[in-house]
């Protein structure tokens, strides 16, 4: 049985122009991350798989210096890795943003933070359909 078959495939985000469209879209958020996420028009999509879910990762100076916004950062891609393909939806941008509570909270309190930011901002795509 082909694993990918029912896994989209997730891309990551690179570009700036990329998060700032993001930051237009839909948003939500806790103590410990913010999720922005909008769904991409059918002349912007990836030219590999336009159904394709592509996530970014940023963390602002406010999260600490080089070395805790790392961090952050891997913690965030380590909890998205597991929650984003059974959640985000497919044709759609993610930025995730580190806070600097998401270097020390508890990764479970991480986990449900994003499963719950992912719901939300999903179903607000979804209805604006």
């Amino acid at each position: 049985m082909d694993e990918n078959a029912s896994t989209p495939t997730l891309l990551r985000l690179k570009e700036r122009k990329d998060f700032l469209a993001a930051a237009k879209g839909r948003k939500a958020g806790s103590g410990t991350l913010s999720l922005q996420g909008r769904r991409r028009r059918s002349y912007e999509s990836d030219k590999a798989d336009p159904s394709a879910i592509r996530i970014g990762f940023t963390c602002s100076k406010r999260v600490g210096n080089a070395v805790a916004r790392n961090r952050a950062r891997r913690r965030l891609k380590a909890a998205a890795a597991e929650i984003a393909p059974a959640l985000a939806a497919t044709g759609c941008d993610y930025v995730l943003i580190g806070r600097p509570q998401t270097i020390d909270c508890p990764f479970d309190t991480l986990q449900a933070d994003m499963r719950r930011a992912f719901q939300q901002v999903t179903a607000k795509l979804q209805d604006k359909r």
